[in-house]
């Protein structure tokens, strides 16, 4: 049983674009639909973490609204932030599971229970997950992720209820 789902941002939380306003601001566009799927599984006791390669003030503003426990910024290898989440935590890595869109999400894709890619996530994640979204990255596939592995662990019935 999943109860742990780690993130990545770019190309998996957002469409991987990275928008400047005129004053030189970046911008990032989430998905609301991902957003009310983290909030709802988390009243299943699932726990969310983000672990990303760039550092952004949005991605602490939006780990914080959504009430995300993990939050990793500027990781160019996830692998030792998994590590050291299962050391904090006292989970396996069946218990675990990633979505990640590109080539620096592989290594960690491939320690968890269960991974998964966006259907825009390049071809090499592709390859090796456990699950492909039927969505684009930052168009509701994490949301899909979570519905599916909710359903693999016999918990979509009771997430349905809890909705709000």
């Amino acid at each position: 049983m999943i109860k742990l789902i780690l993130l990545d941002v770019d190309g998996t939380l957002t469409d991987g674009g990275i928008y400047r306003g005129n004053n030189g601001e970046e911008l990032k566009k989430f998905n609301v639909k991902d957003g009310y799927a983290i909030v709802n599984a988390q009243k299943l006791g699932i726990e969310f973490g983000i672990i990303t390669g760039r550092e952004s003030e949005l991605v602490r503003t939006r780990a914080n609204e959504l009430n995300i426990k993990y939050l990793y910024q500027g990781i160019s290898e996830k692998t030792l932030i998994l590590e050291e989440i299962m050391r904090i935590t006292g989970l396996q890595k069946e218990e675990i599971a990633y979505m990640g869109d590109d080539l620096n999400d592989i290594k960690i894709m491939k320690k968890v229970g269960f991974s998964g890619t966006p259907l825009d996530g390049v071809n090499e994640t592709k390859i090796i997950a456990d699950f492909i979204s039927t969505k684009n990255g930052g168009e509701g596939a994490v949301r899909e992720f979570i519905e599916t592995i909710l359903k693999k662990d016999k918990l979509f019935q009771k997430f349905l209820i809890n909705v709000k």
